[in-house]
């Protein structure tokens, strides 16, 4: 099976009065290149949520959102910071002996000032937390696969379809080239009978010239290999896997033979099926962008 490198992928996990919600998309990208957008409590994870997905992809720009919801009645908790309380006082009242005005201090004036009370995130289990959001991850991950593969079935029959049009198209070329050469000489032959009117045709001259034209316009390497790289390509995608970055060299390959064929054509049939032969090749080049 192939894949696309277009995919989505969505995943819940609520336990534990927690809550992480993953969601994976991606579009096409020559390397692997993950994007993570989540809360900065998370952040720890960044890591380990790269190794996990690289159990999945191998290819593409991916974006990955992570959610996530407490709901436990300890999340934050108040902390009174006694020295910094202290601390406070003993300047406090140093400044009223110095300037000698009335001690004042008040608990409700002292909790004011800053760090006095501070709020703090609850202890969790860091091992419990990256179990619960791996399961999210791996969920979504699964899901994202799933809609890679489903996508990659239609790119594969498209890319097939193309690949039997492309041969027929061949087909026409090789039985059309031989033929070329024929009414080539036959032309060659009706204008020099017309040019010498009654006197003997130079046979051997005639076979020359013949020959000098059948190698110019000869194009069964191009041919040869041009089929070779479809077969090569068909079967690529009958095996499956990551076959993205081999299918888009062939697919380089391909257009030049073709480039070749048109050069070399003198025929205008054979002209227009090249031409034909490249736009087929450029629309499997450009599914071919789309294959992990």
């Amino acid at each position: 099976m192939i894949k696309s490198m277009t995919g989505f992928g969505r995943c819940e996990v609520a336990e534990n009065s927690r809550k992480f919600t993953v969601e994976i998309k991606s579009v096409n990208h020559r390397y692997l290149d993950v994007n993570i957008k989540m809360p900065k409590a998370l952040n720890f994870f960044e890591s380990a949520i790269r190794s996990e997905l690289k159990n999945y992809i191998s290819r593409g720009k991916v974006d990955v959102f992570v959610s996530y919801e407490d709901f436990s009645e300890k999340v934050s908790s108040v902390r009174y910071n006694r020295e910094t309380a202290q601390e406070y006082l003993k300047f406090m009242r140093q400044m009223g002996e110095e300037l000698g005005l009335e001690e004042d201090i008040r608990v409700s004036v002292l909790a004011r000032f800053p760090e006095v009370f501070t709020m703090e995130e609850a202890a969790v289990d860091e091992e419990e937390l990256w179990k619960e959001l791996r399961r999210a991850v791996a969920g979504a991950a699964e899901m994202f696969v799933d809609s890679r593969i489903a996508e990659g079935g239609n790119l594969q029959e498209d890319l097939l379809a193309k690949l039997q049009n492309m041969r027929e198209l061949v087909d026409f070329v090789t039985e059309r080239s031989p033929r070329i050469v024929t009414e080539y000489r036959r032309r060659l032959e009706d204008r020099v009978r017309e040019l010498l009117a009654d006197a003997a045709v130079d046979e051997g001259r005639l076979l020359t010239e013949v020959t000098i034209f059948a190698d110019k316009v000869c194009v069964d390497e191009e041919i040869v290999r041009l089929r070779s790289h479809i077969d090569t390509t068909a079967a690529a995608l009958q095996e499956g896997g990551s076959i993205g970055r081999k299918l888009d060299f062939i697919a380089q390959e391909m257009n030049r033979e073709a480039n070749t064929i048109l050069s070399k054509a003198s025929d205008l049939e054979i002209s227009n099926c090249a031409i034909e032969l490249k736009t087929e090749i450029e629309k499997v080049r450009e599914q071919i962008q789309n294959i992990e």
